[in-house]
């Protein structure tokens, strides 16, 4: 019977994922959103029925097949891909990517190679100069330069970097859940989740590669290497700069081992990372506008957000996103450092919870949540009891519905029984991790 769980299970998922990667049109919610059903299923009677340590390899073995079928399948999911072949065409051609908006290439005698106006007219933000950081814009430039005519081999390319560094996280994971007292298996909550197989390398999202930079981190600071631990988490700063955030819970945690050593190194290495870019008040100027404009301009399945911009229609009548997107960014900040000085440990087994707690305060403050910015939260609850963010990884494809109508249009009531629901899984774990425990003393 088990055994027959575990091929429906692995068929299901195995189907859906397939689908959402080679079949689906992101414009047609209902086949998406039954696809990634079908996916999630097959994932649940996984981790319900996976069998014993020795089936282990196998489901290990199935999420590496289905990443490197999905190498051959050009995003569907998302358009980000044509500013990754944009920004690696610039540097290619040795331009810099935060200097001039897009349009500036279009005009005569500004023109590069590869830039053409097929390609601009399929940027989704045109108008902002480019906010990724150096790490993912080399392997932009290296997919440029192995593929400078194709837009499918740039996006193979790319793919094959995010697969090896999916493979790099499956072996820190590996490695760290036995160091933390913890089974293996909870590895396939991250590894075989259908959101992370179909975002990450199905649709090339650099969360991937931020992950294995931060997991290696975490690894090297439990092996007390505090140099390298610095120079892997200047590497996850320099794929996504969201792990910035992360740096208040480690101040206690270093202040009587190697404080300095991992911060000067730090220091170096996002110096040694960024300055090639960055160097420049212009370029830090475009840099840094288009991050601000992140929260003043970009608004997409947003929880408090909403909340506050209903609010602002309430009081003045308009969108007040300039005003509620910076005010919410800094309530984060606060209460981000908040955590961080309430918490008194040192070990390293209670950072992952804290973390995790962090990323979701980010979240509920963000005007802009897609579903692969939960990466972040799905590898972290491998290491704590949490498993809200694995419900949420299912709820949040509901905002696919957005997409259907051109230009995109939310369906706000499905963004508020995505949070409601998310928030009542919760609320269940919380209670039930509160709970006392029964002690039965017998007849």
């Amino acid at each position: 019977m088990r055994r027959a769980g575990r091929a429906v299970g692995g068929i299901l998922q195995s189907a859906g994922v397939l689908y959402l990667g080679f079949g689906v049109d992101r414009s047609d919610f209902v086949s998406l959103f039954t696809a990634f059903t079908v996916a999630f299923l097959g994932y649940l009677v996984v981790l319900l029925v996976r069998g014993g340590s020795s089936q282990l390899p196998y489901w290990i073995g199935l999420g590496i097949a289905l990443r490197l079928v999905l190498i051959f399948a050009f995003p569907l999911l998302s358009d980000d891909v044509y500013r990754f072949i944009w920004d690696g065409r610039l540097v290619a051609a040795g331009e810099n990517p935060f200097v001039h908006l897009p349009a500036y290439y279009l005009e005569g005698g500004n023109g590069v190679p590869g830039l053409s106006r097929q390609l601009f007219e399929r940027l989704n933000s045109p108008e902002y100069h480019s906010i990724y950081p150096p790490l993912a814009q080399a392997v932009f430039t290296v997919a440029a330069w192995i593929s400078p005519q194709s837009w499918y081999g740039a996006a193979v390319v790319m793919k094959v970097f995010l697969l090896l560094a999916e493979l790099g996280s499956l072996a820190l994971l590996w490695q760290l859940l036995p160091a933390f007292g913890l089974p293996r298996f909870r590895l396939l909550y991250y590894w075989l989740n259908p959101l992370i197989i179909t975002e990450i390398v199905g649709n090339i999202h650099f969360e991937g590669m931020m992950i294995c930079f931060l997991l290696l981190s975490l690894r090297l600071l439990t092996r007390s290497r505090y140099g390298g631990a610095a120079g892997a988490m200047a590497c996850s700063i320099a794929s996504k700069l969201l792990p910035l955030m992360f740096l208040p819970f480690l101040l206690r945690r270093l202040w009587k081992r190697s404080f300095w050593v991992f911060f000067l190194t730090l220091g170096l290495g996002i110096v040694v990372l960024f300055l090639p870019l960055l160097a420049g008040s212009e370029v830090v100027g475009g840099f840094g506008g288009s991050l601000d404009l992140y929260f003043r301009k970009f608004e997409f399945n947003a929880s408090l957000y909403y909340l506050a911009r209903a609010y602002g229609y309430y009081e003045l009548g308009w969108n007040q996103i300039a005003r509620f997107g910076p005010l919410l960014a800094r309530v984060a900040a606060a209460l981000i450092f908040m955590v961080a000085l309430g918490d008194r440990t040192t070990d390293w087994r209670s950072l992952p919870g804290l973390w995790l707690a962090a990323f979701v305060i980010y979240l509920l403050c963000a005007t802009t949540v897609h579903p692969w910015y939960l990466s972040l939260p799905i590898v972290l609850c491998c290491f704590t009891r949490w498993r809200f963010p694995l419900a949420w990884s299912y709820l949040i494809m509901l905002t696919y519905t957005s997409y259907v109508a051109q230009p995109y249009r939310e369906n706000l009531w499905l963004v508020a029984i995505e949070y409601v629901l998310v928030l009542l899984f919760f609320l269940a774990e919380r209670h039930k991790k509160q709970r006392p425990v029964r002690i039965s003393h017998g007849p």
